[in-house]
Order: C-alpha cells, then structure tokens, then sequence
C-alpha cells in the first residue's frame, strides 16, 4: 500500500519538476535547480552491478525501490568508479580526487583521517550530519595477509588461491533478513530519521553504508577459504528470474591475459565449474542485490512517513561492482564493465523525474554534487557552465598531461615502501611471519627460494636504502 501512495506522488513530482540537472563537467546538478538547503541521503552500497538498473539488465532482478528511484528522479547510464576496490573508491567519492591524487592503491591506504570531505564542508555550512555502516575511506582495515599480498604482487611467486566461489541457501523461505548486520545498520539510520531529522529546523545529510551485495566471508578453513560465499534465502531467490540469467563467455586459460589469469587465480576460478554452479553463483548474487534494494526501501519509505521525501535529495551508489563469474572472475579488481559499472541515482526537489542520462561519470562527482546542493559559493563556481570552452579545453589537456608510468611507478614504489617497513618491524622473525599469513602459506615448503624471490624484488628499489637506514 506504501508503495502505491509513492507511486502516485512520483506522478505529481513528475508533473512539477523542474529541468533536470545538468551533467556537463562534473557536476549532477546545476545550483539553481536546488530549492534552498534540502536534506540530503546518500545510500552507498558495496559490490553492486550498475548494470542492474537499466536494461537489459533489470530484467534478471526485481527491484523495486530502485526503480521507484529512476520513476521519481535521474539515473546516470555510464557511472563508473574510479578504482574497482573498496578503499580507494571511497576515497575517492568521499574527497573528489582521482586515485592518482589521493594515492589509495589498496584496502589499506586511503584518506587522511584528518581529510576535509564533503561531509565536512556541509557542516561546516549548516547541515546536521550523521554517518551509519561501512565508510572505509580512510581504511579498509583489511587483514595483515591482504596488506602484504598487495604489496607483494611484483614479486616471483605464486600466491595461494582464494576460496572457490560457492553458494549457500537458507532454505527457510520467509527468512527476510539475510544480512543481520546491515539490517540493523539501517535501523539506525531510519531511528535517526524518525527521532532526529523531524525534530530540528536545519536541514540534514545522511550517510548509510551497507555490506551487501558483497560476498560473505566463507569457512575460515579448507577448500572454501576467504570471502567467497554467496548467501541468500528463498525469499530473496524468488525475485529472481532465473531462466534471465547469462552464462558468461570465458577464454580458454591459455589464451587469457596473463593479467586476468593472475586475477582468475588468485581468485580459484581456473577450474572447473559446470554452468549451473555459474548460474547460480550470478543467480544468488542477484538476490543479494534484491535484498540490498529492500534496504534502500526503508529510507525512502521513512523519509516518505516523514513528510521528508519532498524535502529530500536521496543519492543511491555503490563502491564498485560484482564480476560475479564474468571473465572467469568473481569480486571486482578489474575494470571490467562488471566490475566497474556503478548505479547511480538521483530523486528529489529539483530533480526531473523518468530521465536518464547517458554522460560518462564517476564517484568523484558525488562531491562537487554535494557542494552544489549545500550552495557553498566559496568552495564551488560552475566553470562548466559559465565557460563551456575554457572546460572543454581543460579536460583535453588534463587527459593529454597525465603521466600513467609515472602513477604506476609510485603505485610499486608505494607498495616497496610499506613492505620494507613492515619487514623492519618484525626482525629476525620476518620469515616466519610471512610463511603463516594466509596469502603466503607456500613459503613452508621453500623458504629460502622465496627469501630470495623477496629479496631480488627489493633489490630493483633505488631507495631501498633510504628507508632502511630510517
């Protein structure tokens, strides 16, 4: 019945709306099509297929608060993240710089803590803030065995694989809340809403970060080792439309990249897997995705109880994608389309309902975004607009100027730095060390050999020394 009465205001909003934002530049929305200080949501998800929002791909899944979205407000066709991994994708979205700015090459680097983000800035202009769930953009505080996997990934070895991708079913067919975690996550964020956000005159940005649809964290031993588990219970099944699904075309192994074939390694996917373990693996991923829209439901239809949600710019995004067996892969760290299509998604005041916009963009635009709703003029002038040449000549130089050996040098360098550091730290028990980390257990067998392979590897650092010294 809620969503009905949504449906029929999505009619009346459709008929006022102004013209839409525009998406030239950076920018997702143009400061005069703002009404004064709206509230504001941003719904960030992890691993999500941006594909699924749009066809064909919306066929496979049904999901009906994303639609609802795309009803109401503006979903962006060709939004991209700017580094396919949790970390540095966030620090991206979070301060408005590419990956070569912030330096976030893994899980482990991200922003200063101390980094002035949008969030910050619309504080600062007025706006309550309230942040729930995942934010990772400082770090992802990921393992030990992650940190020295990545950085380690030059060196002449093989590393030890992944848990193979499996699925598991909760066969309980009314079991609804699968993710008990980013349910309660929710609940927070929509306990803030109704005790919050109604009692106070200022207007209010909320973050809420979830989990899902990222993989879940297999059995800590044997075969399925690691986060590879793809879990769901009939009740999220149902709302996929199983005979939709594609089995993915793969390469044979010996004509594979040897970039992907690292990847599809490391990831224990050269194996074999029979078509319908890879449909299920994408079927139950999908019901992930189901279950990840039924949480974004329960901010819309709060800020809908509320009387909010024609106050409110609500932002729906995800970190970065899912291959979910696509190229012989799972997980994102690919710029794979799978991997690197985000949805993106836009409904509230000012925002013209049922368009769809098909300008390439990515995360970083979530800030200068934000900046434009909070009518910041000290920290944001629409060059784009007011200049379109001046933009347009800048964008081509800056994609003439940069240097993509000099950004991966620092990313090996970086990664050179960080082990030696780590190495120092732990002394004449290093090799030990390294030998029992997940990522590393075949150092048992030879130790020496791979004391070596490290060695020879840190021997290629001209500033080896430098640091060793410190």
């Amino acid at each position: 019945m809620l969503l009905l009465l949504l449906c029929v205001w999505t009619v009346a909003a459709s008929a006022l709306a102004v013209p839409a934002p525009g998406t030239s530049g950076k920018w997702l929305g143009a400061a005069q099509a703002w009404p004064e200080e709206p509230n504001v949501v941003l719904v960030v998800s992890d691993s999500f297929d941006g594909r699924l929002t749009f066809y064909p791909g919306n066929q496979v899944v049904k999901l009906p608060f994303i639609n609802f979205m795309k009803a109401c407000g503006t979903s962006f066709l060709n939004a991209y993240t700017n580094s396919p991994i949790c970390c540095p994708s966030r620090a991206a979205m979070w301060s408005g710089l590419f990956t070569h700015l912030t330096e976030s090459w893994n899980n482990f680097k991200g922003l200063d803590p101390n980094y002035t983000t949008w969030m910050d800035i619309m504080e600062k202009h007025g706006y309550r803030t309230q942040k729930f769930g995942k934010l990772d953009y400082t770090s992802g505080h990921h393992s030990i065995s992650n940190r020295v996997e990545a950085w380690t990934r030059d060196v002449a070895f093989l590393l030890r694989q992944e848990g193979r991708p499996m699925v598991n079913l909760i066969p309980k067919k009314t079991k609804v809340r699968v993710m008990e975690e980013d349910w309660k996550t929710t609940d927070r964020a929509v306990n803030w809403l109704r005790k919050e956000a109604t009692n106070h005159t200022q207007p209010f940005v909320l973050y809420l970060g979830l989990n899902l649809p990222h993989p879940y964290p297999s059995p800590s031993s044997g075969e399925n080792f690691g986060s590879s588990t793809f879990h769901t219970s009939r009740y999220w099944l149902k709302k996929v439309s199983y005979d939709a699904i594609q089995i993915p075309e793969w390469l044979p192994l010996s004509e594979m990249h040897p970039t992907d074939y690292y990847s599809s390694y490391t990831k224990n996917c050269t194996g074999k897997f029979t078509e319908k373990e890879i449909k299920n693996i994408r079927a139950f991923y999908y019901a992930m995705c189901a279950e990840t829209d039924a949480m974004l439901g329960e901010i819309i239809l709060a800020l809908h109880q509320l009387g909010l949600l024609e106050k409110t710019v609500v932002i729906y995004t995800s970190d970065h994608g899912e291959l979910a067996m696509e190229h012989r892969q799972f997980y994102k760290m690919s710029m794979y389309e799978a991997s690197a299509h985000v949805p993106l998604l836009i409904m509230g005041p000012g925002i013209k309902a049922n368009q769809q916009v098909s300008d390439v963009v990515s995360l970083v635009d979530i800030y200068p975004t934000m900046l434009d709703v909070s009518s910041d003029p000290d920290e944001l002038t629409n060059i784009a607009t007011e200049f379109p040449e001046i933009a347009y000549s800048l964008d081509q130089k800056l994609r003439s100027i940069i240097n993509y050996p000099k950004v991966s040098a620092s990313v090996h360098q970086y990664n050179k730095e960080q082990f030696i550091k780590w190495k120092q730290s732990l002394g004449q028990n290093y090799s030990n060390v390294i030998a029992n980390l997940r990522w590393h257990q075949d150092w048992l067998k030879e130790p020496r050999k791979y004391e070596s392979a490290v060695d020879q590897w840190l021997k290629t650092d001209t500033n080896q020394k430098k640091y060793e010294q410190k």
